[in-house]
């Protein structure tokens, strides 16, 4: 009782100090295009994070201070997130930032956070293959989404042959290299995948939908697994439709098509493709219909929820608990206590984060239905995401361990931190 009563009164103490030095607001950066080709996916991110902020800020906000929303727009140009990073860091003096999408332009932010020591929560699904001190991934890595997905091609749907559809940059390349690898290993022929990459913003997807339906010529069957970013997907999903490729022909599974991106789409024509991720907005449960519901009442009936939504979600929400209980937004401190926190997910379970910087989440495959929503197929238990993958060799001997280790890429073979954070 001495001990729990001593406890509350420091905490007392550092609410009330708290308190009387928020003459400036705790500011929270938003790293997210609102033009450009990735605005189709990134701009509902941005109104997530004021959702969050807002809602905070209703709650008492933290720490005793008001929470502000610092809004930039990189516009989709991935030089420009190390710029806009910067000045979040140091302009607007941000203790976090929530934001990016694409893996290049998390890459091009990483050596500022670095230098800075800045902390930022990237939200989406991702390569794998990093993990700095500076980022809580909270997206999935591959073996939470793009293993599993392939895994139900395989077992579910007898799929023999794939092609590996993706935008040219390095999350759809190092996806693939890991998907090759593990179809390889999986009995599938070098011969039975086609890989392709097009440019951001593709749009004459004639030739390449063509290539994929002659692969299933001889009658064995072919799905798509597709890394395709941005709204070059309404040209690719167009496409099928015009040459009159269904689900039930050559299924597609996509890694970057949720709710918000079908939303732009007629989705008549779509019905049973699928996508996987760790969220969707039909899953079932009460803490997700609160989240709709607030989200619809915010931003109009028409809108939707999706899974880098959710991610944010978990990832603010641990974040604000980690500063209530590092009792400052130092970001050293809240690094420290955000290791093992837990919060519930909206899909049933809890989200932890891992000492690796990654979160065990659920994996879900979902079938896109007329509506524009997707049909819950598949659904697993928690899988702690992996910041190195088991199906690269190179990678195999590495791991990330930050509060043990002090390393995000621990050689176990020669027992050594490697410095240079990625295989790039």
């Amino acid at each position: 009782m001495k001990r729990f009563l001593l406890t509350t009164a420091a905490i007392l103490a550092a609410g009330s100090a708290a308190a009387q030095d928020c003459a400036d607001p705790i500011k929270v950066g938003v790293l997210h295009s609102l033009s450009g080709t990735m605005a189709i996916s990134e701009t509902t991110l941005k109104d997530t994070v004021e959702m969050l902020v807002d809602q905070q800020n209703e709650a008492g906000g933290l720490l005793g201070c008001e929470i502000e929303a610092a809004v930039v727009d990189p516009a989709s140009d991935w030089p420009l997130f190390a710029e806009k990073a910067r000045e979040l860091l140091t302009v607007e003096e941000v203790d976090v930032i929530f934001g990016s999408w694409t893996s290049v332009s998390r890459k091009s932010a990483l050596p500022v956070l670095e230098e800075l020591n800045g902390l930022m929560f990237y939200p989406v699904q991702y390569e794998g293959e990093e993990s700095s001190k500076n980022v809580f991934y909270t997206g999935a890595a591959p073996n939470q989404q793009a293993i599993p997905a392939v895994d139900y091609f395989l077992e579910e749907l007898g799929i023999e042959r794939f092609a590996l559809l993706g935008t040219d940059y390095v999350y759809p390349r190092t996806t693939n290299n890991i998907l090759e690898a593990y179809l390889g290993s999986n009995g599938v022929a070098a011969d039975d995948i086609f890989v392709n990459y097009t440019p951001f913003g593709h749009s004459d997807w004639a030739t390449i939908v063509s290539d994929v339906v002659a692969m299933g010529e001889e009658g064995r069957p072919v799905g798509v697994i597709s890394t395709i970013n941005g709204d070059a997907n309404v040209g690719f999903y167009k496409e099928l439709a015009a040459q009159g490729v269904s689900a039930d022909d050559i299924p597609v599974i996509a890694f970057s098509v949720g709710e918000e991106e079908l939303s732009g789409f007629d989705t008549s024509e779509l019905v049973g493709h699928l996508a996987a991720w760790n969220y969707f907005q039909s899953a079932e449960s009460e803490a997700n219909e609160e989240f709709v519901a607030a989200w619809k009442a915010r931003m109009g009936e028409d809108r939707v929820t999706n899974d880098p939504m959710e991610a944010h979600y978990i990832g603010f929400n641990m974040w604000v608990n980690a500063v209530e209980d590092a009792g400052t937004t130092d970001v050293d401190a809240v690094r420290d206590a955000m290791y093992g926190q837990e919060f519930p997910n909206l899909t049933g379970g809890t989200a932890v984060m891992l000492p690796n910087h990654h979160l065990a989440k659920p994996v879900l495959i979902g079938e896109i239905t007329e509506d524009g929503q997707f049909d819950i197929v598949s659904q697993t238990e928690e899988v702690p995401g992996d910041a190195w993958t088991d199906h690269l060799p190179e990678s195999a001997v590495l791991t990330s361990n930050w509060p043990d280790l002090g390393c995000g890429m621990y050689n176990t073979e020669t027992e050594s931190c490697v410095q240079i954070q990625s295989n790039y």
